[in-house]
């Protein structure tokens, strides 16, 4: 397993406000203004993370302190990415 944390310490920032924690990787769901955003930034990568590599995706935050992904992606075994040899 492959564990990787981002971590943003927030001094004039706004954490993610906890009304909207669990709605942050739905598609099309954004805090910007209409004409900034599209809200597929985080639903794609929580595609990609759990959907194509069966890892996890988690988000700790508190507003106005922090915010910390962390991702978990199993690791392949490296014999599946081998070329098949040709014996003959």
């Amino acid at each position: 397993m492959v564990k990787i944390v981002l971590n943003k310490q927030d001094k004039n920032g706004i954490g993610i406000n906890s009304k909207i924690k669990d709605k942050i990787f739905n598609p099309f769901f954004t805090t910007k203004p209409s004409g900034e955003g599209v809200g597929l930034g985080l639903s794609l990568v929580n595609k990609i993370i759990v959907g194509q590599h069966h890892g996890s995706i988690k988000v700790e935050t508190q507003a106005g302190k922090y915010t910390e992904f962390i991702i978990e992606i199993p690791m392949a075994n490296s014999t599946t990415f081998l070329p098949e040899r040709d014996e003959s």
